[in-house]
């Protein structure tokens, strides 16, 4: 199922490292082949209303990546495929139930 930005990634639009997208020439007439896009990140710098640059990898039909690029999108044009797993906060082990037992240094010995 794919879905398409910024409605479903909360309320900031947000793109995710590992967010896997489709480029099309929606997005930017420089696609006019569709190409698989997965997200490095959301590059802060100053565009027009709309448009976003992105660092990522070009995916070829495999999912391997290709070329390591940048690319200026409208977001409204970017198609999710599938969206980055979130990790899943560390589980930590359960304190001791009973208190360890130490045991006293052995004496020094001297020759």
């Amino acid at each position: 199922m794919t879905r398409h930005l910024p409605a479903d990634r909360g309320h900031d639009g947000q793109l995710r490292a590992g967010d896997l997208l489709r480029v099309t020439r929606r997005a930017s007439v420089q696609f006019h082949r569709s190409i698989m896009f997965r997200v490095i990140r959301e590059l802060d710098w100053t565009t027009y209303d709309g448009w976003v640059w992105l660092d990522g990898y070009q995916l070829d039909i495999q999912g391997n990546a290709l070329t390591r690029r940048s690319i200026f999108v409208q977001r409204a044009g970017l198609t999710l495929v599938r969206a980055a797993t979130r990790p899943t906060p560390a589980r930590t082990a359960p304190a001791p139930t009973r208190g360890v037992r130490r045991q006293p240094p052995a004496p020094a010995t001297h020759w």
